[in-house]
């Protein structure tokens, strides 16, 4: 079987310890600019700023945080680095619809396979962001280890990227109300209420919220019960938890999962700044594979509603 590596961008928010797990030996950085001065690549651990740091900058309504996606000459680089030694490359990005890494790795894409006629490259637009794009990385991975060839990895990952779901809530609904997605009074109201706003993966990778319940708790016990509905066969899944700056909670989802669910395994992750600068501080959510997202996600709010009137 000829030789070939999988390149997922930094959006894909996997933890050193998951990386190992799964022998993912490399990814593609991103860029975070701060309105004080300062620029560094994003990465999948906190060696350049602190989670405590990062997570306060965002909440100061003073300063101004934006990403950018790698450049289309750090992807060239990338790349020809692998075609200079004819290995394949299967290169994995954020969905399209949320950001233009997935085209900027295409244009780069081109530009090697110029230079290189006999180079062999896929890239794929997962439709997801964060853990619900992680969770196709670390299956693509685990697909390679068993030995599947290039072109059936990508005959799954295409299959299946429209199947991964999550479910959990979010708390801090002042940063929902400064990204203009939420009226500041709303925000405020809701924060005294202890309202946690529960959402799915929409088919072009955005959260659409199903419902709203107080009290973490609450919130908690029904990302399990969602999952349980909504998981295929999920004793033979990997689930991955991440948070943004909620370790204490999302470990508790973790176990819960485990718990009650019993799957193959149950992963916890960080949100990094790649994703963090968007997502904000107070999520905290479960990604698995069930059926394919729903039209609307029709089912997804039907199911939804059947479990909080239960």
């Amino acid at each position: 079987m000829k030789e070939y590596v999988i390149l997922a961008d930094v959006t894909c928010d996997l933890s050193q310890e998951i990386r190992d797990y799964f022998g993912i030996e490399t990814y593609i950085p991103g860029h975070i600019h701060f309105s004080d001065g300062r620029d560094f690549p994003t990465t999948l651990d906190w060696s350049n700023i602190s989670r405590e740091e990062f997570y306060k900058a965002l909440s100061d309504k003073k300063m101004e945080v934006s990403t950018a996606p790698p450049s289309p000459e750090e992807y060239f680089e990338a790349f020809e680095k692998y075609a200079q030694k004819g290995i394949s490359v299967l290169s994995m990005s954020i969905s399209s619809k949320i950001s233009s890494t997935y085209n900027v790795a295409s244009m780069a894409a081109e530009r090697v396979k110029e230079k290189y006629p006999d180079f062999n490259i896929y890239c794929f637009d997962s439709f997801r962001m964060s853990g619900n794009f992680g969770l196709l990385v670390m299956y693509a991975h685990t697909l390679k280890a068993q030995g599947k060839s290039f072109e059936e990895v990508i005959d799954w990952l295409e299959n299946n990227k429209q199947k991964v779901h999550q479910m959990g809530p979010i708390d801090d609904l002042i940063f929902v109300a400064r990204r203009g997605r939420l009226t500041m009074g709303k925000a405020i109201m809701g924060s005294f209420a202890g309202v946690k706003p529960m959402g799915d993966c929409s088919d072009e990778g955005y959260v659409s919220v199903l419902s709203k319940v107080k009290g973490i708790n609450k919130a908690l016990d029904l990302t399990v019960k969602y999952i349980e509905r909504m998981a295929v066969n999920v004793k033979d899944q990997y689930i991955l938890v991440s948070h943004s700056n909620r370790a204490e909670y999302a470990e508790k989802l973790r176990q819960m999962i485990e718990d009650r669910l019993s799957p193959k395994k149950v992963f916890l992750s960080d949100v990094f700044s790649g994703c963090g600068t968007n997502i904000g501080p107070g999520m905290i959510g479960a990604y698995f594979l069930g059926e394919k997202i729903s039209e609307g996600l029709s089912v997804e709010k039907e199911v939804m509603n059947e479990l909080m009137n239960r």
